[in-house]
């Protein structure tokens, strides 16, 4: 069997930002931001990555959000491998905002509510005026991209199509993911079953072998596909590279869908605070 093929991980140029610095405003860039308007700060907060190109979508995800919301001091924030640390932006946005300022919402660029959410980002507001949203995951329109991804590398009815998802020692994480694997399944058909990077069963290469025994038996020349649930190039993405499947699909990018979804997890959680009308418009 030949080495698997993805298709081409290009991050769209970022929303607004200057062509060359592609960061979103304050903590990002390692600058202190002036004092937040009363539409407050939205902290979005990713894994983090060594890999350039994952660096670059997610710079690209959060300058179209300040794109889009051009009012909101947008900062970027990570739960690890790089900085700053979500508590340490956090801190500097409450900070910059004063008691009386706008609302500081860590928004989680990630895709379901795993460890991270529930420990990492949840510590970082603990016991202050800021506030976490729901991770990006599951959305509706997430499934609107993987199926575009799909389609992208020719994915037919004769071929077994395996969700890849980072996974997460949490089972709510998992389940997160089995709702996105039903709804997938629901809308594309054929066969579609579920594979995890680390933290819970099956592992992405298990559910490869086994989507490739369930190929064969039928005998109809059908492909073994890995659809990536992840937002960026990186180190899991990598391994989906070497999982045994035929093809792997890009992930899923800095879609204008995902920005919105941002937005709309930030405007969802600032319904539960009592803020004025500039800080929801």
């Amino acid at each position: 069997m030949s080495a698997p093929t993805t298709t081409d991980v290009v991050p769209p140029e970022p929303f607004g930002a200057p062509a060359d610095d592609p960061r979103p405003r304050g903590a990002a860039s390692g600058r202190r931001a002036a004092r937040p308007g009363p539409a407050g700060v939205l902290v979005g907060c990713s894994h983090g990555t060594a890999d350039p190109a994952g660096r670059a979508t997610i710079h690209a995800l959060l300058a179209g959000v300040a794109a889009a919301r051009p009012e909101l001091d947008v900062r970027e924030a990570f739960v690890d491998v790089q900085q700053p640390e979500v508590a340490d932006v956090v801190r500097d946005a409450l900070a910059d905002a004063g008691p009386d300022g706008g609302p500081v919402v860590v928004v989680p660029l990630l895709l379901s509510a795993g460890f991270h959410v529930h420990v990492d980002v949840a510590a970082a507001v603990e016991g202050t005026r800021a506030v976490a949203a729901d991770p990006l995951g599951p959305d509706p329109r997430l499934v609107d991209l993987l199926l575009e991804r799909l389609e992208q590398v020719g994915t037919g009815p004769r071929d077994a199509v395996v969700l890849a998802a980072a996974g997460s020692s949490d089972a709510r994480a998992a389940a997160a993911v089995e709702r996105v694997v039903a709804e997938l399944a629901a809308r594309r058909g054929g066969d579609v079953s579920v594979g995890y990077g680390s933290g819970c069963d099956p592992r992405v290469p298990v559910a490869v072998a086994a989507a490739r025994e369930r190929v064969e038996r039928a005998g109809r020349g059908g492909r073994v596909v890995v659809a990536s649930y992840l937002l960026a190039p990186g180190y899991f993405h990598d391994r989906l590279l070497e999982a045994g499947a035929d093809v792997v699909t890009a992930p899923l990018g800095a879609d204008r869908r995902l920005v919105q979804i941002v937005l709309d997890r930030h405007l969802e959680q600032l319904g539960h605070l009592r803020l004025p009308a500039a800080a929801r418009s």
